[in-house]
């Protein structure tokens, strides 16, 4: 059964390496037949969270940027995939100031149930990671219908375009969309 697949590609950097995984991704789920869309926060302003709260009575938020497009795709797409480069261990801002830009969905029937993280970072081993993990684990816990899947660790890509030299990155990232 196709299902409605939210890659969001959350750097900044031309030719960067999280966007060419998430590419692959996309591609991969694609060709298993799902309904793919990608989008890219390049260029788009996201203004940070007010706390204002006013968004958990009205499911809107007060303020008006590109956050309340993305999140309304984000509420109905099935499978959601992220891509993160990762600095200082962490999410990135951009990523981080969606997520929670994307408050007005936790009174919401959001419809997304498996959510994936593809990250890409100079360093390479598993702790380099494991933060943006938990980041991003966080706000899954808020959304009980979901759950975190798969984190696709892309380590030791430091130059913009590196990933698409390393075809056992490729391939992984292309296999997670098809296997979504």
């Amino acid at each position: 059964m196709a299902k409605k697949v939210l890659v969001i590609s959350s750097s900044l950097r031309n030719n960067s390496n999280s966007e060419m995984l998430a590419k692959q991704a996309a591609k991969g789920a694609q060709d298993a037949g799902h309904d793919v869309e990608f989008v890219t926060l390049k260029d788009k302003t996201l203004n940070f969270c007010k706390g204002c709260l006013a968004c958990q009575k009205t499911m809107k938020c007060v303020i008006r940027d590109d956050a309340a497009e993305i999140c309304g795709k984000v509420g109905n797409s099935d499978v959601l995939i992220f891509a993160n480069p990762i600095y200082y261990y962490e999410l990135c801002g951009q990523l981080k100031t969606l997520l929670d830009r994307c408050n007005p969905l936790f009174p919401s029937d959001y419809r997304f149930r498996d959510v994936y993280l593809i990250t890409a970072s100079a360093e390479d081993g598993d702790e380099v990671y494991k933060t943006a993990e938990g980041g991003l684990q966080g706000w899954v816990d808020c959304f009980e219908k979901a759950k975190l899947v798969k984190v696709l660790s892309g380590g030791g890509l430091t130059d913009p375009s590196e990933a698409e030299k390393n075809e056992e990155y490729l391939k992984s990232a292309y296999e997670l969309g098809k296997n979504v």
